[in-house]
């Protein structure tokens, strides 16, 4: 497919007839209308909208003319390497323990990535990588991922990003492997990030907009607008009034047993033994063993995931004085050892 238009003047034809076609294209191999990646060069792909919110960001913005192979919108992979993906377990996870303690930033930069194993096993491998030539100190994984925390730490814009980075590869010496824009330094981390859903959700706590209520405008319950009313009482459409964020558990399950220290320590329980009889791990429990008589075939198999959910801080209908609306909500792994 051509894809010269992208770097033309956005007011010229020849630049209309291109998003036309890029979203023709997006609609035919996604077979969906309202969740498409947005390739503006404000949300790199990492949020999803409907075709005409993406078609008024394309213009307005423009679009990310570092997204060459349109991966997010139907265009098949570019090949890759076995050889890329030739990364011992071990080394992943200590590797990808560094990133997560060094990073500042969480799953919603990301997007929804990491889906793919031997993806995340690609990021990793560039850890092998010297940020250039003879360089021991940083290899292109780690000099990213400092150059990412100063970002998020100092407030940086991602167009003030991209001309940093740039100016780093210009500064190093030749041959140096720092992405040259936001998108690709974005695309080389994002792999370490995990998926998230945005739901609307009525402004009452009625309903979320999903399923057989994905396209509707008005909640059934109390007939409410989706839409978020600006202060001139005009409805902003396409803007939602209240938006709740969804983290699906299980790529974060599958994450877990892709490191091979944390996947063996998944299974410690059913190896352990009690030595003085008391109750030191919830393996101990009554509520355990209960569990394993009540459903034997769950029980059996030791990678099986026994979770409990913990909150704190919740204000069942603001009965207590504190007005704060932010609760935690934790969602506890007890096959892990103490």
């Amino acid at each position: 497919m051509d894809k010269s238009w992208m770097h033309s003047d956005r007011r010229s034809k020849a630049y209309e007839f291109g998003v036309e076609a890029f979203l023709n294209f997006a609609v035919e191999n996604l077979l969906t209308t309202t969740h498409i990646r947005c390739p503006c060069v404000k949300c790199v792909n990492l949020k999803l909208f409907g075709v005409g919110i993406i078609r008024d960001h394309v213009y307005f913005n423009g679009i990310d003319q570092s997204y060459k192979n349109w991966t997010f919108h139907g265009e098949p992979w570019e090949a890759t390497t076995n050889a890329s993906r030739n990364v011992e377990e071990d080394d992943v996870h200590s590797r990808y323990s560094f990133v997560s303690e060094e990073i500042d930033m969480d799953d919603n930069d990301f997007g929804d990535f990491g889906s793919d194993p031997y993806e995340f096993a690609n990021v990793i491998g560039d850890g092998d990588q010297p940020v250039y030539p003879g360089c021991r100190k940083y290899t292109k994984l780690s000099a990213l991922v400092k150059l990412y925390n100063l970002k998020a730490k100092h407030g940086m814009s991602d167009v003030c990003f991209t001309k940093l980075l740039i100016l780093q590869g210009d500064l190093l010496p030749e041959g140096n492997t720092i992405p040259t824009s936001m998108y690709e330094a974005k695309k080389t981390l994002c792999a370490l990030g995990l998926s998230y859903e945005k739901m609307h959700a009525c402004p009452n706590d009625c309903i979320l907009y999903r399923k057989e209520y994905e396209d509707s405008t008005n909640c059934p319950t109390c007939g409410i607008s989706r839409w978020k009313e600006g202060k001139d009482s005009i409805l902003k459409e396409g803007v939602p009034a209240k938006v709740v964020w969804y983290f699906p558990p299980i790529p974060r399950f599958k994450r877990m047993f892709q490191s091979h220290e944390t996947a063996k320590s998944l299974t410690w329980h059913a190896a352990r033994k009690s030595i003085d009889g008391q109750m030191s791990h919830q393996a101990d429990s009554p509520s355990w063993k209960l569990l394993d008589d009540k459903w034997p075939e769950f029980g059996n198999e030791p990678r099986n995931l026994r979770l409990a959910l913990s909150s704190d801080g919740f204000n069942p209908h603001s009965s207590l004085s504190s007005k704060y609306s932010c609760w935690p909500v934790i969602l506890v792994t007890y096959n892990l050892p103490p």
